[in-house]
């Protein structure tokens, strides 16, 4: 089973209204068991709506990171895609676990390039001038965190565990390179 970003499949669920349909990630879904995700609509933001960036991390009074998200003109976006990720994140896993024989094991992730939901590896820098920053947005960090959990609890047995051994997460710009022979 891979996770794919909406907007990559067309769905118009970005900041501006559109999407960011690729072909080629249609035709992968279209030929591979998927799930989609759009951690900015899960959380119940609209489609318009003002662009936000990731400006940093904190930690909330429990000791957990929690990243700090600005819309453009200055809201507190943070709880929203916190909210957004971990709720998508639950859906991903029941999805994997309600499958039968194996089908469910998560083999890798598709997700939009530089949005600080899905963003994988870069991200904007929270200035809004298109600069870009290494880092993860909030849904992706949330996705590989729980597959490296999964992969440190010796108590889960290899028929009950939710990730491939081989998960791989990308961006529509990796796509080919990661996941074209598949």
């Amino acid at each position: 089973m891979y996770i794919i970003s909406r907007c990559l499949l067309g769905f118009n669920c970005k900041y501006d209204g559109g999407n960011n349909k690729r072909d080629d990630i249609v035709e992968f879904f279209r030929t591979h068991d998927c799930v989609t995700v759009c951690p900015e609509t899960a959380a119940g933001l609209e489609s318009p709506r003002t662009p936000s960036e990731i400006t940093g991390v904190r930690v909330t009074e429990d000791g957990k990171d929690v990243f700090s998200v600005k819309s453009k003109t200055g809201d507190d976006m943070s709880e929203l895609f916190d909210y957004g990720a971990r709720l998508s994140l639950a859906s991903v896993l029941v999805e994997a676990g309600n499958r039968i024989e194996r089908k469910g094991i998560i083999e890798g992730a598709i997700l939009k390039a530089n949005s600080p939901s899905c963003g994988t590896g870069v991200v904007y820098d929270g200035t809004f001038t298109g600069t870009l920053t290494k880092g993860f947005g909030v849904f992706a960090d949330k996705l590989i965190d729980a597959c490296l959990e999964e992969r440190s609890n010796q108590d889960i047995s290899d028929e009950n565990r939710l990730f491939a051994d081989d998960f791989k997460v990308c961006d529509e710009n990796s796509f080919a390179r990661v996941f074209g022979n598949k």
